[in-house]
């Protein structure tokens, strides 16, 4: 309840200037036991909402967004090639979410190209591994404070579940921080998070033409349990995350009329683990994610 009550303070305008959609959200929270985090922007009016959103959190497999830029980063300064060939090893094999660790052999090779996109489109954590291997934790960091964004850090690969946890490895800088350690795979912020997706729609990370590609992965995720659960009439771009007692999404919603709105949420302390599209987080999220976006989607 004290987290609860921490989460409603956070709300960030003044007292006067509250809005039906801050009683909505904090109506809509209730007697959610855990906490919220969230913030969105119009980017076309500046008009924000926000919920603690300059506190670090757990990114679950938002972080690899981030590597996604990196990665981009890394070919138009002519590192790498989206031709080159990765090879599918044991070494990187995790479960948890994508095909390449349950469906496809040692051995095979794929195009980073192809690497990449099933990182963010199905949220292949092998292809992740593989890409952070490739293009290690600490290039994404370097990246990130080349964009001026030093809050969000990659830590490690990812460690996968079950059976086939892995022991960490494919550590950064930050991620062998003690300080780091209660956060996973990565840390970020929604004031973050939403700073990458706004400087993506005006073009300017790598470039343009590289940031309108990233936010065409970003159309095809295939996970619609949040943001994109009760927005079907919009356009969105966005990537998830899931864990244990967390879900997250970083999105962009474009409505009809052409008003553009980014946002990220997480939901933190769910108190019964549930990775089924009914997950009380997952719900949670969309039905915030419906209230800001009518809210701002206004010109």
């Amino acid at each position: 309840m004290r987290s609860l009550i921490l989460c409603l303070l956070a709300l960030t305008v003044p007292l006067a200037a509250q809005t039906p959609a801050h009683e909505a959200i904090r109506q809509r929270i209730g007697s959610f036991p855990g906490t919220v985090t969230l913030y969105a922007k119009n980017l076309d009016t500046g008009k924000t909402i926000g919920m603690g959103e300059s506190d670090p959190v757990r990114t679950a497999s938002t972080i690899k967004l981030p590597v996604m830029l990196a990665v981009f980063d890394a070919v138009a300064q002519g590192k790498n090639k989206w031709t080159e060939m990765l090879t599918v090893t044991r070494a990187e094999n995790v479960s948890g979410s994508g095909v390449i660790g349950s469906e496809l052999s040692d051995g095979v090779r794929l195009p980073v190209r192809d690497v990449l996109n099933l990182m963010m489109v199905l949220s292949d954590n092998t292809a992740t591994n593989m890409l952070i291997e490739r293009f290690s934790a600490e290039a994404v960091n370097t990246y990130l404070d080349k964009l001026g964004i030093r809050s969000t850090r990659l830590m490690r690969k990812v460690r996968g579940d079950g059976n086939n946890l892995k022991s960490p490895s494919g550590w950064s800088e930050a991620g062998r921080l003690p300080e780091n350690a209660k956060f996973g795979l990565g840390k970020s912020t929604p004031k973050d998070m939403v700073t990458i997706l706004e400087r993506l729609e005006k073009g300017e990370i790598v470039s343009p033409e590289a940031s309108k590609e990233m936010l065409a992965i970003m159309k095809r995720c295939q996970d619609d349990t949040g943001v994109r659960r009760k927005l079907n009439e919009y356009s969105i771009y966005n990537k998830t995350g899931a864990l244990d007692a967390l879900r997250s999404d970083v999105a962009l919603v474009r409505s009809k009329s052409g008003a553009r709105v980014a946002m990220a949420i997480t939901v933190e302390g769910i108190p019964v683990v549930d990775y089924t599209p009914e997950n009380p987080g997952s719900i949670l999220i969309a039905d915030i994610a419906k209230i800001l976006v009518e809210t701002l989607a206004v010109k």
